[in-house]
């Protein structure tokens, strides 16, 4: 904020003090510790190898560098990635050398010594605010994941301080709870649309105001994914038309370089894995002699109630920058057990605000529709947050009468800033598993 209590534009999205401290090296080897089975210098190797050896650059990689370039200007990126053109050959070797440094020595080899040295360098360098002690500090907590029962089956998804989880939980609880307004809606017709984009509003609102990091403010997770609060909250649904922005409050008293990982492996073992840079490329902060870009999370913070980041997603004091305080997301990595405890399906997303929408539509569509994995992976989607109130957005081939129908009932509708989710989807089926 500056002098006079307003968000400085950009501050939260690009340069050093758009940086939190980077959380995947020690979220990864924590899951390795508890869960792998290979060396962890193993597990390495093949990053190292590719970091020093190089890639061809794929055309979708290069566009996205060229456009990020001017919110970069005052950044190292271009020192780095402004070699990131079609087709040429692009090695990273500071970064096989950090990965090396991680491969010898585990998250000691990045928290402390050189890696950090390098880190805390770059924060001097352009005024950030990561420290040593920040660093060495910095460690990844494990948390129960939501639980609950959905049509006889055990859905699985992340608890705060992501709000993908029940935000998902509210999404599917609406959407039974209006069952009858449901019968009948063709997947993506104009009244589906509708209904969902009417769940939409109030399951925004609530994370909007009530989520944050449980660790510091209290979220009332029991009470926001109460059947009988989520039928309340349904029960506000509109069928026929746009609810006013004033009804559609909290009830109680989210580009895109976001990457998922779904996997199960031959004995039954499944992984929803979802983390990010946030927006594309983060800061456009490379650690100088390290080789890697720093994430801007410090946006998924809201910097002051009412004003929204650059997802257009609002939020309040639960989600208040505070130190050591992480970052509300909309993750929603999801595991689903059959009535028998087996893995039915795995499920997530990237896309920000969108992730939550757009792993509701494809489990809809697999489980309501019949859907395969590459129909529901495949299939038109359509976001809507709320604010502002008549807005849907879409992405894929809507069929043009049903765009027209929605504009008639008051919505406009536009084309999605970028691509609705690249979903990584599994699911067990009789004939084994179907993945897209």
């Amino acid at each position: 904020l500056d002098a006079g209590g307003e968000v400085i534009a950009g501050l939260s999205l690009t340069g050093h003090r758009a940086v939190g401290v980077p959380g995947t090296v020690a979220g990864l080897w924590e899951a390795h510790r508890r869960y792998g089975k290979l060396p962890w210098r193993e597990v390495i190797e093949p990053a190292v190898q590719l970091a020093q050896r190089g890639f061809q650059v794929p055309p979708l990689l290069a566009e996205r560098a060229t456009a990020e370039q001017s919110r970069f200007e005052h950044t190292n990126f271009a020192q780095y990635f402004g070699g990131l053109r079609h087709d040429a050959w692009f090695r990273q070797p500071e970064l096989a050398a950090t990965l090396r440094r991680i491969q010898d020595s585990g998250p000691a080899g990045f928290y402390e010594g050189e890696t950090a040295d390098l880190i805390v360098r770059e924060m001097q360098r352009g005024g950030g605010l990561i420290t040593p002690h920040d660093l060495r500090t910095y460690r990844a907590v494990w948390r129960e994941p939501l639980r609950s029962t959905w049509r006889d089956q055990t859905l699985l998804s992340s608890p705060p301080p992501s709000s993908g989880g029940f935000a998902l939980l509210q999404f599917l609880g609406m959407k039974d709870a209006r069952a009858d307004d449901f019968a009948g809606a063709a997947h993506n017709s104009p009244q589906y649309v509708h209904l969902v984009a009417e769940i939409a509003k109030r399951v925004y609102a609530d994370r909007a105001e009530y989520a944050g990091d449980a660790d510091f403010v209290e979220v009332p997770i029991a009470r926001l994914v109460d059947p009988t609060y989520v039928r309340e909250r349904a029960a506000g649904v509109n069928p026929s038309a746009i609810s006013p922005a004033q009804s559609v409050g909290p009830g109680l008293a989210e580009p895109r370089h976001t990457t998922h990982f779904s996997i199960v492996d031959r004995w039954g073992n499944a992984v929803a894995n979802t983390y990010t840079l946030n927006s594309d490329f983060g800061s456009g902060v490379v650690v100088a002699g390290a080789g890697f870009l720093l994430n801007n999370e410090m946006d998924d913070f809201s910097a002051k109630a009412g004003v929204p980041n650059a997802y257009g997603l609002l939020g309040g004091d639960a989600n208040a920058i505070q130190p050591g305080k992480r970052m509300l997301s909309s993750m929603s990595p999801t595991i689903l057990l059959d009535r028998d405890g087996r893995v039915a399906m795995v499920v997530g997303s990237m896309g920000g605000s969108t992730i939550i929408s757009g792993v509701f539509q494809v489990l809809v569509d697999v489980v309501d529709y019949r859907m395969s994995a590459q129909q529901a992976v495949s299939a038109p989607r359509f976001h809507h947050q709320g604010t502002p109130i008549n807005l849907l957005t879409y992405d894929g081939a809507f069929a043009p009468a049903s765009l027209a129908a929605l504009q008639q009932r008051g919505y406009t509708v536009e084309p999605h800033d970028w691509p609705l989710g690249d979903v990584q989807l599994i699911v067990r089926t009789q004939a084994g598993w179907d993945a897209a």
